[in-house]
């Protein structure tokens, strides 16, 4: 996803076989056995942590991608995909340009790196690679719900191209489908892939009191900067995929008039309205 950011003046992925849609072959024979172990330790760490506090839609998707042991094979998962919800994976070099990633949301295609890190990467990586956009993004596109948010998202986002308004929309992908919470009976839980991808940010987000935990508020989220190179200050909360679908789908055209003069806020600055979600442990 590069929607609103600038494009890194080194990306990492191979592009020279790319075609108009930055769609290349997995080629998935090239993955070594290294290749494969790393995945699995990446796999064992986020699954150890997720249990209690990932959303159920994930916990309970993430076993159809049958991906615990290798590096998966995307033509096989889309398979599975396209049954489910009409989604399917293609493979692309790393980041792509923000149209042609609005366009394959659109037409309900998930682009995914298609290169793993190295192992002294294992706890952090700059770039998004075949980890973050697969274990964090794919379980939840068999979900009905959040996948028809995704192609809403899509659409949507070709035609802020064409209102100059992408850096409020990628603030709201940022917010929901990166680093997004989800308020249920039993706690806060996680539905944003950054998170859920992340050792360290599962722990931040649903425990430390450092963080900010606000209630979803679509003006007051399209105005929020966010931090692309430290854990999160704030992050925003949702009573259900539902709701947010409700929330979003509107036409946006009206919102960007409304906010195009409005000054942008520090991820950790307070707004008037804010309501904080607390955690669990700040209810005892």
């Amino acid at each position: 996803m590069n929607a609103g950011d600038k494009s890194p003046p080194l990306l990492r992925g191979d592009y020279s076989s790319a075609g108009a849609d930055f769609v290349v072959d997995q080629n998935w024979g090239h993955y070594s056995d290294a290749d494969h172990e790393l995945w699995r330790g990446l796999w064992t760490r986020q699954t150890r942590l997720l249990p209690g506090r990932a959303c159920d839609a994930f916990l309970s998707n993430l076993t159809r991608t049958g991906s615990d042991a290798q590096v998966p094979r995307f033509e096989t998962v889309s398979g599975e995909l396209r049954k489910a919800t009409g989604w399917e994976i293609v493979a692309v070099p790393g980041l792509v340009p923000d149209n042609v990633f609005f366009e394959h949301l659109s037409q309900r295609r998930f682009p995914v790196t298609a290169w793993l890190r190295r192992p002294d990467e294992f706890d952090y990586i700059v770039e998004p690679d075949v980890f973050h956009d697969f274990f964090g993004h794919v379980p939840l596109l068999f979900d009905p719900r959040f996948a028809d948010y995704m192609q809403v998202y899509g659409i949507g986002g070709l035609k802020a191209v064409r209102l100059d308004a992408l850096e409020c929309l990628a603030r709201l992908y940022w917010y929901t489908v990166e680093f997004g919470l989800l308020r249920t009976a039993q706690g806060l839980r996680i539905y944003g892939a950054g998170i859920l991808s992340s050792g360290g940010e599962v722990l931040h987000s649903t425990t430390s009191t450092r963080g900010r935990r606000l209630e979803f508020r679509l003006d007051r989220l399209l105005r929020t900067r966010y931090n692309i190179d430290r854990f999160q200050d704030t992050y925003f909360v949702i009573d259900s995929f539902d709701k947010l679908v409700a929330d979003t789908a509107h036409d946006f055209t009206t919102v960007y008039e409304r906010l195009r003069d409005l000054p942008a806020l520090s991820p950790d600055e307070p707004a008037p309205g804010d309501i904080e979600v607390p955690l669990a442990s700040q209810l005892k």
